[in-house]
């Protein structure tokens, strides 16, 4: 029994800890863990994209890149308007958004916190028209925008 009692406290206290890192994503209202801040998981992120860029082939296709900053252009905008619609603006503070095509012949795109957003050349045969790469852009932009970065991180 008194280990019991000695566990209790310890117990309270480690699930005092867990639910105050419990935090609402406002565009959701889904609960997440949230035990990393978000700027930290910015910095980190930025970090991890740079050394990506530094080791990885950007691509030379003028055409496609355009189409890939273009898009991505256009769904920065519709976050940001949506956004400052709801009043929810400053959930964008620290995004500098930025839209790279890289070579690689994976069907893959990604965006880290912060709105570093990379397609894979691998994916743009799949994708016949703006609208079917804009879907898949922003899929990934919605998994930074509701901080799954940061979930994952503390989980």
């Amino acid at each position: 029994m008194e280990n019991i009692s000695r566990f209790i406290p310890k117990t309270a206290l480690i699930l005092a800890v867990l639910l105050a890192s419990c935090a609402t994503v406002p565009l959701t209202g889904r609960k997440q863990l949230s035990l990393v801040s978000e700027s930290e998981v910015m910095a980190l992120s930025l970090s991890q994209y740079d050394q990506f860029l530094k080791s990885n082939k950007i691509s030379t296709n003028k055409v496609e890149t355009a189409r890939v900053k273009k898009v991505g252009a256009n769904i920065a905008a519709a976050v940001a308007s949506y956004l400052e619609q709801k009043g929810m603006s400053s959930y964008l503070d620290g995004y500098k958004w930025e839209f790279n095509l890289v070579e690689d012949k994976s069907v893959n795109a990604w965006c880290m916190p912060g709105g570093k957003v990379v397609v894979y050349t691998g994916i743009l045969p799949l994708m016949k028209n703006d609208a079917q790469l804009a879907t898949v852009m922003s899929h990934e932009i919605a998994h930074a925008i509701a901080r799954h970065g940061s979930e994952r991180m503390s989980q």
